[in-house]
């Protein structure tokens, strides 16, 4: 059985609960009726005792105060009975009946509560009845035309609800929907049942003769059926398929068996039967530690087409080793580049597959970390690529405590082994010792100084650089650094509206010393691009390789402004000045210049209904845009339009593989066309090539009891071998019954 409860399983919760419980829920819900001389229309606390009392109770030993009131009562000593009526409430246990009348029989031990029963219990349920008996000590129930209106709003029906004394409890011409539905109209489904019994020892619900309907239309039938009652977290037993559809594959379905090996491990064996391809087999594992979680997924099959064995595996682990050491690993592998898409599997659209396994240590002001990272490259454009693998990747970090002035000291140890599947290794051990003082003037001036060394040793391998000469032997860097940043930020505040200006100078002073990029390779400080989220960096690289050489200012304003009735919006605009013309990040070979080409950001959301990121580079010269990169909305629910641009222009100190021209497009149109249907569409478009990238589309079905959704989405891939054929995802769910659908 899933973990999830299934059909009537999670409405009866409310009856099918543990025999310690059950007597004390089906007391209230057949009236608990506390019955002893009350006041009219007042709420009387009845001590403990042999009486009427101890028959309300789950056990004779069970000592709970009792509430009730009542209009009216009646205490007839020929006939042993007790009567309370006119708006008769009982309040037993955070529950609470009401009802037109009780009579409680203290010879026949029969409790019975007649007109306009109701019981409200904690949980939220609430059980309406016609009338409902309890005898023998509550152990015997008997309810006609109850109706329960759950607290997730699901709604439960029947003829009769019987519970025997063995804890049994049968309903007879059940139904049970979670729609909402008006007053003489079918709820959009509903399950119907002629028969339900729970059986509390087999923790079991079983259904005779059950019907699904849509709109009153019975579409599925079974003469029995059963599932763990909601006492169960999990038990072995079969899930919805799914089912699909795919050149490749053709039509297939895929069962799934779910295996509850113990309660910290789970399989889900779920292959994919094929009319093309066969057997896929397929299988999912789960395990829990204290500590730590394990999970697994993976397919495999054999394809007679290519004769060749193609599968996956992603894995992931974590484990918490004590207070201090944590470790994780994520492996992530594909027989051939191919294979995902082909099976329609997750990291499909991904261009290469990450695996690491890692160690870290977090103690106070001190981070340690050891990693090892692999690539498998999918992308049709990155299979010309020399593929690296990183083992070890080391790094540790220290801040000391700050002194009485605020400076603080941050040490950095880095060490990579870096390998390529054809020719060059290298190894690096950096070190980087810097000193920081952030300090702020009485007149609201924010300055931070920073002083540091980096230090470098490598040792290259088989190293061909860009001239065609080959490297191998050990060499090393030594490259200080000092950077001091100035911000004054000026506020003004109306009653509605707040305005920073801020001004912002970075200073960094460094030597000119050569990066040596004849003998060091360049493996993880390539993707440089000086941009508004970089400008005011000391070190404007992502890694390690290539030292942010040469002295310069980099200086911008910073505006923001928030209102509200209008939002909040914000602009930037900087550029940095390079001591050294000759040699920096931002001239293109055969180009000089001090200045870089200025860079910007706008945000801007006025409204609910409005917002907008724009980021920008602007040529010095001309002001000509070299980089733009757009993401904006508008509209509501009824009519949402959203649209993303981005332009890169074409680098020349990338390798081959890499195309860096980029000028693309996306757009995408949803509309919410009623309460429940709605619609969406997306196109994404290479401007470059003036070609198409993907497009699609879906519509959507959405109310309080179900969703449907049809999707399609059409892909031009690069590679030769793709079929760019259309994808139909489709799905189709009923709340607490579960799904069924595609991958």
């Amino acid at each position: 059985m899933l973990k999830r409860q299934t059909m009537l399983g999670v409405l009866l919760s409310a009856f099918f609960i543990s025999d310690a419980q059950a007597d004390d829920s089906l007391i209230l819900l057949d009236t608990k009726k506390t019955i002893e001389s009350s006041k009219p229309k007042s709420l009387t606390n009845l001590e403990p005792r042999h009486d009427v009392t101890d028959i309300l109770s789950s056990s004779p030993q069970e000592e709970t105060d009792i509430y009730f009131s009542a209009d009216e009562m009646e205490n007839d000593s020929t006939q042993d009975t007790i009567t309370a009526s006119g708006n008769v409430e009982i309040i037993r246990q955070d529950t609470t009946l009401r009802a037109d009348k009780v009579i409680y029989n203290q010879k026949t031990d029969h409790i019975s509560a007649v007109g306009n029963v109701i019981l409200v219990e904690k949980s939220g349920n609430v059980i309406f009845a016609d009338k409902a008996d309890l005898q023998d000590h509550m152990q015997n129930a008997d309810v006609q035309n109850i109706k329960v209106v759950m607290a997730d709003k699901t709604r439960l029906a029947a003829n009769s609800f019987h519970k025997k004394q063995d804890d049994t409890k049968v309903l007879r011409q059940a139904v049970y929907t979670p729609c909402d539905n008006c007053l003489g109209e079918s709820p959009l489904w509903q399950l119907k049942a002629q028969k339900v019994i729970h059986q509390p020892q087999d923790q079991n619900i079983e259904y005779q003769h059950a019907f699904l309907e849509i709109k009153g239309v019975p579409i599925l039938y079974t003469p029995f059926f059963s599932h763990p009652d909601p006492t169960v977290k999990h038990r072995s037993g079969f899930l919805f398929p799914r089912i699909m559809s795919s050149s490749y594959l053709g039509a297939g379905i895929q069962p799934q068996y779910f295996w509850d090996i113990s309660p910290q491990e789970n399989l889900i064996f779920n292959p994919i039967l094929s009319s093309d391809k066969g057997i896929i087999y397929s299988g999912i594992f789960n395990k829990y530690f204290y500590n730590g979680e394990l999970s697994a997924s993976g397919t495999f099959m054999h394809d007679d087409d290519e004769d060749k064995n193609r599968g996956n595996l992603f894995l992931y682990g974590r484990y918490e080793i004590n207070d201090y050491w944590v470790a994780d690993t994520d492996i992530n592998y594909a027989s051939d580049e191919n294979y995902l898409k082909d099976l329609s599997l997750p990291k499909k659209d991904d261009s290469w597959l990450t695996s690491r396994v890692r160690l870290q240590a977090f103690d106070n002001r001190n981070y340690a970390s050891i990693e090892g990272y692999y690539y498998d490259m999918l992308s049709y454009n990155l299979q010309n690529s020399n593929t690296p693998y990183i083992i070890p990747f080391m790094s540790y970090e220290n801040i000391s405590s700050p002194d009485r002035y605020g400076a603080y000291f941050k040490n950095t140890f880095n060490m990579a082994s870096v390998y390529h599947e054809e020719y060059d290794a290298s190894q690096r051990l950096t070190m980087i010792n810097s000193w920081n003082l952030p300090y702020t003037s009485p007149y609201g001036e924010k300055y931070r100084l920073v002083a540091s060394l980096k230090s470098d040793l490598y040792y290259i391998s088989q190293y061909q650089n860009e001239l065609g000469q080959d490297y191998t032997g050990t060499t090393g860097r030594i490259f200080p650094q000092i950077g001091l940043e100035w911000r004054l930020p000026f506020i003004k505040t109306t009653a509605n509206t707040s305005q920073i200006l801020e001004p912002i100078i970075v200073a960094a002073f460094a030597p000119n010393q050569d990066n040596k990029p004849d003998k060091i390779p360049n493996e993880d400080s390539m993707d440089v691009e000086i941009t508004d989220a970089n400008i005011f960096d000391l070190d404007r690289y992502s890694g390690y390789d290539r030292n942010d050489t040469g002295s310069r200012i980099s200086y911008g304003l910073n505006w923001s402004f928030y209102d509200r009735k209008w939002g909040r919006s914000s602009a930037l605009l900087a550029q940095t000045y390079e001591f050294d013309k000759e040699d920096n990040l931002f001239n293109q070979p055969g180009e000089t210049s001090h200045f870089s080409d200025y860079v910007g950001r706008i945000y801007a959301a006025p409204s609910q209904y409005f917002d907008m990121n724009y980021r920008f580079k602007l040529d010095k010269e001309d002001f000509k845009i070299t980089y733009s990169e757009l993401g904006a909305s508008l509209g509501s629910d009824i009519l949402r339009l959203y649209t993303s641009y981005i332009f890169f222009p074409e680098a020349e100190n990338y390798a081959e593989y890499i195309d860096t021209h980029r000028k693309e497009i996306y757009m995408s149109i949803n509309s919410k066309i009623t309460r429940n249907w709605s619609i969406d569409m997306f196109a994404r478009q290479d401007l470059v090539n003036d070609h198409t990238i993907s497009n699609g589309g879906g519509i959507i079905y959405e109310d309080e009891c179900s969703r449907f959704a049809l999707h399609l989405e059409k892909e031009f891939s690069d590679d030769p071998k793709d079929e760019n054929e259309i994808t139909v995802y489709f799905s189709f769910f009923l709340k607490t019954i579960g799904s069924v659908g595609t991958n």
